[in-house]
């Protein structure tokens, strides 16, 4: 299958989990009542804040629960909390919390970034960061911003998705070159995406079809300025794609238009920016492998390209070149896709999913795909939702 890719996730504080503290067994008596048993958060199916909260396809450990038993509804991922941020590559977790990353799953390709090629059932440190203010994920790869305006990567560098200048996976994280005054970063396969405070917007890595953005096919080991983008506040990749959103809440796309996912109205690649068709007043972007998403102002979802197994989310599996709405959502604040299925966070709290449902990427009890929205079971006060490969992820 086409490997997922995902938009660089913001920071959202949460309150701290409150301590809970006993000074000794309690004292029964006949005329008081045994005390009702002490529930902290994440026992008993209470999740705590900032925990994580995973489903779907679990081969490499993606979930982070200590398995590789695929979930049909959502688990805790094991031992963090206190997370702010999530972010999701084909088959890796990756979480923020105090200015650190924590990564679990998939490690072939060093995708963890701890040093080692061990896949991890549960969550472990990325070496060597430290004051990240976001984090994001392609593939095979990732990646994060710190607070001195660098960006850092780690993981499969055949193609230079890590931006080093060189093709050497990366087992820790490594600087990406040139880079300063970095706000968001994403990644899509084998490439590497980010945005500069003076809102350009920069890729390196493969240039398949024009997944850079330059107006060439030619892969770059280092940063290259994406053409003509001004204003731009976020990014997000695809596979041999790039997605930006401008401060005047239009959406661009260059590179594979495969199934119309540029969203343009034709099917044919662009080695430079064009606009996505009619959207207006959006505010977030996220992309599947080959379909594209966009959050507007009013809380509705829209969505363009591949549709095969309704990741479209407007009840057809008809692939679109433009932008359709998904059906039946509203009061939407945010976004995220897998590489076939569409994931939306309502103000309410609940999560959202259509589209595949292989591996129980759809989190509702079934692997059925499904063209139009279902509620993610059990999931209520969420903050954050990301999608990897075949599978969710969610934060309280």
């Amino acid at each position: 299958m086409c490997s997922a890719v995902l938009a660089a996730v913001g920071v959202i504080v949460l309150p701290m989990a409150a301590t809970a503290a006993t000074t000794g067994p309690a004292v029964l008596t006949r005329d008081k009542p045994a005390p009702a048993p002490l529930v902290l958060p994440g026992q008993s199916g209470l999740p705590g804040p900032g925990t994580v909260q995973a489903w779907g396809a679990n081969g490499q450990g993606q979930l982070g629960d200590g398995t590789t038993t695929g979930r049909l509804t959502p688990v805790q991922t094991t031992g963090i909390d206190e997370i702010t941020a999530v972010a999701a590559g084909e088959s890796t977790g990756y979480a923020m919390a105090y200015g650190a990353v924590q990564a679990w799953g998939d490690n072939s390709h060093n995708e963890l970034g701890d040093g080692t090629t061990t896949d991890r059932l549960t969550p472990v440190q990325v070496s060597d960061l430290v004051d990240v203010i976001a984090v994001g994920a392609g593939a095979h790869n990732g990646y994060a911003v710190r607070s001195d305006g660098t960006a850092w990567a780690w993981g499969l560098n055949n193609h230079g998705a890590v931006g080093d200048g060189t093709t050497i996976n990366r087992s820790i994280p490594v600087q990406v070159s040139g880079l300063t005054d970095v706000t968001a970063v994403a990644g899509g396969l084998h490439t590497g995406y980010a945005v500069r405070s003076d809102g350009t917007a920069w890729a390196w890595g493969f240039n398949n079809a024009g997944a850079l953005g330059d107006g060439t096919t030619t892969d770059s080991l280092t940063p290259v300025q994406v053409s003509g983008l001004t204003d731009v506040t976020a990014v997000a990749g695809g596979v041999y794609r790039g997605y930006a959103l401008r401060g005047d809440g239009t959406v661009w796309a260059w590179g594979s238009n495969s199934f119309g996912a540029l969203g343009d109205g034709t099917t044919t690649n662009s080695l430079t920016p064009v606009p996505v068709a009619g959207l207006t007043q959006i505010i977030a972007i996220a992309a599947g492998s080959n379909s594209g998403y966009a959050l507007r102002g009013d809380g509705t979802v829209w969505a363009w390209g591949y549709n095969y197994e309704g990741q479209l989310g407007d009840s057809t599996t008809t692939n679109s070149p433009t932008p359709v709405q998904v059906s039946g959502l509203t009061g939407v604040t945010a976004i995220a896709a897998g590489a076939y299925t569409g994931y939306a966070l309502r103000g309410n709290g609940t999560v959202w999913a259509w589209g595949s449902g292989a591996g129980g990427a759809l989190g509702n009890g079934t692997t059925t795909n499904r063209p139009t929205p279902a509620k993610v079971t059990g999931l209520h006060d969420i903050s954050a939702i990301a999608g990897g490969g075949l599978s969710g992820y969610a934060v309280y």
